[in-house]
């Protein structure tokens, strides 16, 4: 018998619901949450991801503000205009858009974003207070994850959890969060031996690779009844594919994710909720 679809779409739009109730509450109380965003070249991948972004946030009743910068810019002229950004009032949420030109240092510039404007949680300063227990603004991709299985009520205490990704945008944070629910967690790589042992035994693999030339999560590496969460998404002999083939991993898994439509809608509608969560802090910060 076939498990059960998580539906990212579903999912996000009860996300979605939420943040619009919460945008019109602030805006009774003088308050339009904002958010700026940061594009810099002319990635086609990068400029879709962005107007996307803008798109959701209108349906939500959030203000937006498009930076779009030459491909050549230098690090001190994106700096300044982060700063300008940290410092004007009506911005509640800013958004750098990666990957970054060469020329520019990542880390630099997310480091430069005020910590209450962080709606990415990059900064080191939300990033410390994630391993603490005590972060606000958490990566969106890593808090969509844990919403799809508060959504399902799916229980993560004492779960032994293979997570196969270890980036500073999914793995290290999901990692930590998954933590805090319980779940016994080891983060797998592409040095990692064993892989298909490991996630044999797994009650939940949650897979991030994006390169199905190297890596396949087949039916055979997963458990009956296990869990299946697939964040990758890269296009394969002309198709979106996850790091799995979700009709076939269906027949064995109690519960899995798509692709398209899985992880993906979850990642922007955490964007929007942490867009929200900035605007109330940034609020509270200039009373």
């Amino acid at each position: 018998m076939a498990g059960i679809k998580i539906d990212g779409k579903i999912i996000a739009q009860s996300v979605k619901d939420r943040v619009k109730k919460a945008a019109e509450e602030l805006k009774t109380q003088g308050i339009d949450p904002c958010l700026a965003t940061v594009l810099i070249g002319d990635n086609p991948a990068s400029a879709t991801y962005v107007k996307n972004k803008h798109k959701a946030c209108q349906e939500v009743g959030i203000i937006t503000k498009d930076h779009k910068l030459d491909a050549n810019i230098t690090q001190l002229e994106l700096t300044n205009i982060i700063d300008n950004l940290n410092t004007d009032n009506s911005v509640h949420g800013i958004l750098v858009q990666l990957p970054l030109p060469e020329q520019l240092d990542e880390f630099a510039t997310t480091s430069r974003i005020s910590p209450v404007k962080d709606v990415d949680g990059l900064t080191p300063y939300n990033v410390g207070l994630l391993v603490m227990k005590k972060a606000v603004l958490v990566a969106c991709t890593p808090s969509g994850i844990m919403e799809m299985f508060d959504y399902h009520k799916i229980s993560l205490e004492g779960e032994n959890v293979v997570l196969i990704n270890r980036s500073n945008l999914v793995g290290k944070p999901l990692y930590h969060l998954l933590l805090e629910k319980n779940a016994t967690v080891i983060t797998c790589h592409s040095k990692t031996k064993n892989l298909t042992e490991l996630c044999q035994s797994a009650d939940i693999i949650i897979t991030a690779v994006g390169d199905r030339n190297r890596f396949t999560l087949t039916p055979e590496m997963i458990k009956k009844g296990g869990i299946v969460i697939d964040v990758a998404i890269s296009r394969f002999q002309e198709k979106l594919v996850g790091d799995s083939d979700y009709d076939q991993i269906i027949q064995k898994a109690s519960f899995a994710t798509p692709v398209p439509g899985g992880v993906g809608p979850m990642t922007v509608a955490m964007l929007l909720k942490n867009t929200i969560t900035a605007a109330s802090l940034n609020s509270q910060i200039e009373r």
